[in-house]
């Protein structure tokens, strides 16, 4: 494997700030994932939310579902351990653009009417972690430091 995709997919200089924005964001992700896949926390499951997804154009939409679910899920477990933080977090941001493009953007910026603001948050801080990757405290590093030995 090259070193320097290693180094570059694992090593991170964010500090502790990052943290701070994965556990949360990490944990608002897979809530929303585990609507999506699991029906819990009041979603739908892989069923409804698949048949609500072929409804907007998203189709075919079961697949649709799993795919969405699975990255918030997966990808909000991910972050908020600090395991495969880039990748994780491009995935993420990739389904929170998605999620405003198909969406939320005709309903204007606020959340009250159903818009766009939460996704882009959550895509833009999703953003900033793939940049910066997951920081000092993530499982990342102890990834890294195996690897690099």
């Amino acid at each position: 494997m090259n070193s320097n995709f290693v180094k570059s997919l694992f090593d991170s200089t964010a500090g502790n700030a990052a943290l701070i924005l994965r556990v949360p964001t990490g944990l608002i992700l897979a809530a929303h994932g585990a609507q999506k896949l699991f029906g819990w926390f009041g979603g739908y499951g892989l069923e409804g939310t698949g048949q609500w997804m072929a409804s907007i154009g998203l189709a075919p939409g079961y697949l649709m579902a799993l795919m969405a679910g699975s990255a918030e899920f997966f990808g909000g477990l991910a972050l908020a351990l600090g395991l495969l933080t880039r990748p994780a977090a491009l995935v993420s941001a990739f389904t929170m653009l998605v999620a405003m493009f198909s969406v939320h953007i005709g309903n204007g910026l606020f959340m009250s009417n159903n818009g766009y603001e939460y996704a882009l948050t959550l895509a833009v801080v999703s953003l900033a972690l793939t940049l910066q990757g997951g920081g000092r405290f993530a499982l990342d590093n102890l990834i890294a430091q195996k690897l690099n030995r």
